[in-house]
């Protein structure tokens, strides 16, 4: 067994802000440490630094933040929360896309709910327990935590800072936005107030309390870094992002301002090495307090789905499609049995607004679809061709899931013919390749070179449109890279999973 080693290390700040110094002077302000966990407590600052005092706050809502342990049964497979893999080539358009979410590391430290000396990986089999934090939100005692905590728990155990402990029971998890409810059987628990995410502002303070590696009851600061902050795989959040010190441990506890109101629940960690590196994700309370609402209610959380996967424009795709400037999500691939075919949304169409909310990048499309009631209509704005058009689409229900087919095995493979100027040696799809698989059309990828190559094509691609337009056959294809300019894109289909790649033939 590995020893822990605790070191402590002293950090001078030297704080010059003459702005700030003059706009706090004469403001002082201090906590009522007798007030109840209810009242409305302004900011506290020291008089002679003009650092913000935490210790009012953290004397009035400590208490209303809990250590949640959730004990997984022994099981056969257990895969770590957290952990996501890239493709190891670093000219793969797949890595290239998530490279600007991730960097050059393995993964998020997202699902930090391991702490203390057992860290919930189970991977053995042999069960174990995570460790993770919630907050009160009601005096009844209902608390809310991050879905990822409790994930697959054959029990949930609370603790209270007094020391009580308590059984508790799951009244709803929603795995997309992380957010889960539980209920505990006490009455008169200090509860959080519940603040306005939508007002607090990047370079504010804000104060996170947990339970990092098993540490009840920490306190941590620091700032608001940005707002709306979209990660990979979590669609369906726009993130406060903090540089507060969260470790494992703290997912699930709560995001204070200087009022005392919780405005975020801390969730992810971005990092190398599983510890904090000064990127925390928080989801605004907000939208965690919808899906509370809905869990209690319904037991689960209704969104809407449009039915296509979508990609970021870059200028090179701006510029393949014709549009003045990068902006909207691109359609890369569209569920034929589902909502946006029936509107006759096609991969290449550029989704620039919804019901006149503009998508400036790809990950605002999700949070606005799953915010309609499926069910209802919504107006979209489009790039086609050029042109702007305007499209018409009844939302479907985010639980309609499609099955995709196994691909099959190749037979009577048809000649293939080299494109120069790609760099890419292109083969008609087989009969037994379109009856295994949802294509209808589309050119493979034999072998791949030069600027193809560079922009990581490789065989076994299936090149599927240029520039939005189908390829359904070879002379076809070579007339459009033979008109094409200084660039084109190619929409690919790869292990199921259907990509915009901008090819650079300057």
């Amino acid at each position: 067994m590995s020893a822990k080693v605790l070191t402590r290390s002293a950090v001078a700040v030297v704080l010059v802000a003459l702005v700030a110094a003059s706009y706090w002077a004469g403001r002082h302000y201090a906590f009522n440490p007798g007030a109840p966990a209810s009242a409305d407590i302004p900011p506290a600052l020291s008089g002679m630094s003009g650092m913000p005092d935490f210790s009012g706050l953290v004397q009035a809502y400590g208490p209303t933040v809990v250590n949640v342990s959730a004990r997984h049964a022994p099981r056969r497979v257990f895969s770590g929360p957290g952990t996501r893999q890239l493709p190891v080539d670093p000219r793969d358009p797949f890595y290239q896309f998530f490279k600007r979410f991730y960097g050059n590391v393995p993964g998020f430290g997202g699902g930090e709910g391991g702490g203390g000396g057992d860290d919930g990986d189970d991977s053995a089999g042999q069960g174990g327990t995570s460790l993770g934090s919630g907050f009160i939100i009601e005096p009844d005692g209902y608390i809310l935590t991050n879905a990822h905590v409790v994930e697959r728990a054959s029990s949930v155990t609370v603790t209270l800072t007094d020391k009580r402990e308590f059984r508790a029971k799951v009244i709803g998890a929603d795995k997309q936005s992380d957010v889960a409810v539980l209920k505990i059987d006490a009455k008169n628990l200090p509860a959080v107030k519940i603040g306005d995410a939508s007002r607090s502002k990047v370079g504010q303070w804000v104060v996170a309390i947990g339970s990092p590696y098993g540490f009840d009851n920490t306190v941590t600061a620091g700032i608001i870094s940005a707002k709306a902050r979209s990660l990979p795989n979590e669609n369906y959040t726009p993130f406060i992002q903090t540089d507060v010190p969260v470790n494992p441990g703290n997912s699930g506890g709560p995001l204070f301002n200087l009022r005392g109101e919780v405005i975020g629940i801390n969730s992810i960690i971005y990092s190398q090495t599983g510890g904090f590196q000064g990127l925390s994700f928080a989801i605004p309370i907000d939208e965690a307090m919808k899906v509370k609402d809905e869990l209690m209610k319904t037991g689960h959380v209704s969104r809407g789905r449009l039915g296509v996967a979508v990609q970021p424009v870059d200028q090179s795709l701006a510029d393949s499609f014709g549009m003045a400037r990068p902006q909207g999500a691109l359609v890369s691939s569209v569920d034929p049995t589902g909502p946006a075919a029936k509107a006759g949304l096609q991969p290449g169409d550029v989704i620039l607004s919804v019901d006149g909310q503009p998508v400036n990048d790809s990950s605002d499309l999700p949070a606005l679809i799953a915010a309609i009631k499926p069910g209802r209509h919504a107006a979209l704005q489009i790039w086609r061709d050029r042109a702007t058009q305007k499209a018409d689409v009844v939302i479907g229900s985010l639980g309609e899931a499609r099955a995709a087919p196994a691909p099959a095995s190749a037979k009577n493979v048809p000649p293939a013919r080299m494109q120069g100027r790609l760099g890419v040696l292109v083969r008609p799809l087989t009969p037994q390749e379109k009856n295994g698989t949802s294509l209808t059309h589309g050119l493979v990828v034999e072998r791949a070179s030069g600027a193809a190559a560079s922009a990581g094509i490789q065989a076994g691609d299936v090149i599927l449109a240029v520039n939005g337009h189908p390829v359904s056959d070879l002379p076809q294809f070579a007339q459009m890279v033979a008109h094409a300019n200084k660039s084109l894109a190619l929409l690919i289909e790869r292990g199921g999973s259907q990509i915009f790649v901008p090819i650079d033939l300057g």
